[in-house]
């Protein structure tokens, strides 16, 4: 179910900054736990390598959760994501302070998050995404919807779409066809 707001490609050429959460949405949302209470999580590489191309095309990516955790940090290294922030209680007032750092306006901002503790940015943000999994609540407030699901291929469709209404896919696309 892929739904696009009849202004969501027009808010997405005005995105200078893109951030994610994790669980559920870069991950499936499963949190799994091995020996010893060591939190597991697992990545595709689709969502992987969409990060990276779009951070490529000029869009620098940010990762904005509640939860901390080792993998994330040593994922967001691998793709070169520009901010991270792990273990944030108010993702409002992280999101707000972030802003004022990089003097970035909220319309410059895009944000994919997936449940109720999302809404604070989502709603503030210049393009809201939710991948479909997520409650109706958060569904009804985004501009848009990837098909692919959560942790399988739906930040991968996001970076696309960005990169689609920016005109920097085809120059991406081109790298790999030389």
């Amino acid at each position: 179910m892929q739904y696009i707001a009849p202004d969501a490609l027009e808010r997405a050429r005005r995105i200078r900054l893109m951030l994610f959460d994790v669980d559920g949405v870069l991950t499936d949302g499963q949190l799994w736990y091995g020996p010893m209470g060591v939190e597991l999580k697992a990545f595709h590489g689709f969502d992987g390598h969409g990060l990276k191309m779009l951070a490529d095309s000029g869009v620098p990516t940010g990762i904005l959760t509640g939860r901390s955790s080792a993998a994330v940090g040593t994922r967001a290294k691998e793709l070169g994501v520009s901010h991270l922030m792990q273990g944030v209680s108010d993702k409002r007032a992280a999101y707000e302070d972030l802003l004022q750092r990089l003097s970035l306006e909220s319309d410059a901002v895009g944000y994919m998050g997936d449940d109720l503790v999302d809404l604070p940015v989502l709603v503030r943000c210049g393009l809201a995404c939710a991948p479909r999994e997520a409650p109706e609540d958060v569904r009804s407030r985004v501009h848009y919807i990837p098909s692919a699901a959560a942790g399988f291929g739906a930040v991968r469709e996001v970076c696309e779409m960005l990169m689609r209404a920016q005109g920097t896919l085809a120059g991406m696309l081109e790298k790999y066809l030389r």
